[in-house]
């Protein structure tokens, strides 16, 4: 799976500290979410699609391995 999670923070110009906080997870989850070392669960996908205005197939894209 692919995500474009570092590029829509970027835009609305959050560290991933903030943005961690602002869904009540640790930075080390959004780092590892960026670099695709961790899937996140269907209840943070939905919080992020709401904290950025976006539907979750924004962020995440399968790829066909997946």
């Amino acid at each position: 799976m692919k995500n474009r999670l570092k590029v829509e923070r970027a835009i609305l110009d959050l560290t991933q500290e903030e943005l961690a906080n602002k869904i009540g997870v640790s930075r080390q989850t959004i780092n590892s979410i960026e670099k695709n070392r961790y899937i996140p669960s269907t209840v943070l996908a939905l919080k992020l699609s709401r904290l950025f205005s976006k539907p979750v197939n924004d962020f995440f894209v399968l790829e066909d391995q997946d």
